[in-house]
């Protein structure tokens, strides 16, 4: 399994992944991990220089901030995302965010079926402050879709453009294996997870006693979190991701 890295300046480390995002993000000891979620979404370039002016605000620096959450009006194409991806990251890198070229942000990207607008905006994003009496570990796991890990080509896309409830359920079955493995790599455990995103059209509750259930054993205590949306690409039906964190604000 990939080795987590240390952000040398951010305080927490991140599970490599490729190039628009890592895997996901754990805090380190004596630190702990803040979400936040915009009460009013701001376009995404737009919605950085929100961020930077809310961590100056917080006394934190650009390096502590950790993830970010999208929301796109439809899915691109393969190649669409990849160029909207080659703007996002020419922010983070011009922030200093990266370690050795290497993009540390955890992030989820989705696509809400009732969303309008000419662009992505920001939804919501989780940063790192220090938090010496907290007891337990926070992360985020970021949203993985039926994409073979480390691959953005369509040819990656698991059962491409199949819709049945069989192949639904095996792209799930995928997706449920990809949040436990990076769980795994993060040194997470299952305790510590508080919230569980899935971000599909498709029904939900099929797939829940014999594949969610069995595969995410949070979800059997905290449930899980349906957002009516399409994954970022077109033909990705399925998406998750994973929250372990205590401290939640909306701003």
């Amino acid at each position: 399994m990939t080795p987590l890295i240390s952000h040398p300046n951010g305080s927490y480390r991140f599970l490599p992944g490729i190039a628009p995002y890592s895997c996901g993000v754990i805090a380190n000891p004596g630190h702990e991990i803040i979400h936040v979620t915009l009460e009013v979404a701001r376009p995404w370039r737009e919605g950085f220089g929100f961020v930077d002016r809310f961590l100056r605000e917080q006394g934190r620096q650009r390096a502590e901030l950790c993830a970010m959450e999208l929301r796109s009006p439809k899915p691109f194409t393969m190649q669409g995302f990849i160029e909207f991806n080659r703007g996002y990251c020419a922010v983070l890198e011009e922030w200093g965010v990266f370690v050795d070229g290497v993009n540390p942000i955890a992030r989820t990207n989705v696509c809400p079926i009732a969303l309008a607008g000419p662009e992505p905006v920001l939804h919501a994003f989780s940063f790192v402050r220090p938090n010496a009496g907290l007891q337990r570990q926070t992360f985020i796991v970021a949203g993985a879709g039926e994409l073979v890990e480390g691959t953005l080509v369509n040819d990656g896309i698991l059962r491409r453009g199949e819709t049945s409830a069989e192949a639904i359920a095996e792209k799930a079955r995928y997706v449920c294996g990809v949040m436990a493995e990076r769980l795994r790599g993060l040194h997470g455990t299952w305790d510590e997870v508080t919230a569980v995103n899935a971000y599909t059209i498709h029904p939900l509750h099929p797939l829940m006693e014999a594949l969610v259930l069995p595969g995410l054993p949070v979800a059997r205590r905290h449930g899980v979190t349906w957002h009516y949306t399409r994954p970022p690409v077109v033909d990705i039906e399925f998406e998750m991701d994973l929250h372990g964190v205590v401290t939640q604000w909306v701003v």
